[in-house]
């Protein structure tokens, strides 16, 4: 019995050899810059009364893709990760039975693109707050790259040859606020790191209370003790969604050429983006010796 167990599982070996896995989903959030799918806006949210907002998704790439669109409810982390949930935790509320959108599903061709249309319905019940689900976009397998056991290499013998395709995905939050929602940040924690032969980076937290997420683009100056404040650092669309107290973040400086960071003052400052207002959500500084 152990031989002939052996000589099966040295059959398998040789018969997956060349295995591969047949389909890859890449799933990115739409703010990271993507050469194959463009959306825009990256963000939505209903406040007021709006009922009705619309974003354009193109096709960027230099083949026909097709795009299944839905809708997912994922948590961030305090490192900003996102995973996908059932399940709310307390203040935790999903936006998905509240949204309607069209089309399900679009096929564009090169350079082509197709508008989505989103439509939010509030029962006349709801409760106040924010409610946030994910629409998603990912990429279908073309028909034409299915995969066989046929399309293996005829040289290649007792093997397996399964091709690989890589799709794309990505997704964007949709917030619907309802009655008075509000929110206030602060930054905290600041710590300059400079190792040795490194480039430093500024560790801080953004913290978040209220009933509504935050939105926003964060900027480091340097303020030398002698000169102009000069901008060494931008982080853009940083977001802390509810119900998350906090959102941890590195943000890596570019000091002037061979000026050290010393004997003036770093100021952060966490701002909506210009779109949103521009209003400065919270701002910090931290002295250095």
């Amino acid at each position: 019995m152990p031989l002939a167990t052996s000589s099966r599982n040295t059959r398998a070996t040789h018969l997956l050899h060349r295995f591969t896995l047949g389909v890859l989903l890449i799933l990115l959030p739409a703010s990271q810059a993507w050469a194959e799918l463009m959306l825009y806006p990256t963000r939505i949210v209903f406040a007021g009364n709006q009922r009705a907002a619309q974003l354009e998704l193109i096709n960027n790439g230099s083949e026909r893709a097709t795009y299944r669109i839905s809708l997912v409810n994922r948590r961030m982390s305090e490192t900003g990760a996102f995973s996908e949930i059932d399940t709310p935790l307390p203040g935790e509320q999903f936006a998905d039975n509240l949204l309607r959108y069209s089309p399900r599903q679009v096929t564009l061709e090169p350079g082509a693109g197709q508008a989505v249309r989103i439509m939010v319905r509030k029962p006349a019940n709801l409760p106040t707050g924010e409610y946030r689900s994910h629409l998603l976009f990912a990429q279908q397998p073309a028909a034409s790259g299915s995969t066989s056991i046929e399309d293996r290499d005829p040289a290649a013998k007792n093997e397996i040859s399964i091709k690989l395709t890589t799709l794309v995905g990505a997704s964007i939050p949709v917030i619907v606020r309802h009655g008075n929602t509000e929110a206030s940040v602060s930054l905290t924690q600041l710590d300059l790191q400079q190792p040795s032969g490194g480039a430093p980076t500024l560790a801080l937290q953004i913290k978040r209370s209220g009933s509504q997420s935050v939105y926003g683009d964060l900027t480091v100056s340097w303020i030398p003790a002698r000169g102009a404040e000069q901008v060494i650092a931008r982080a853009n669309g940083v977001a802390v969604y509810t119900p998350n107290p906090l959102r941890r973040a590195r943000i890596a400086l570019q000091p002037p050429s061979g000026l050290p960071l010393d004997k003036g003052t770093l100021r952060i400052t966490y701002r909506e983006q210009a779109e949103d207002g521009g209003e400065l959500l919270a701002e910090a500084v931290l002295p250095l010796p």
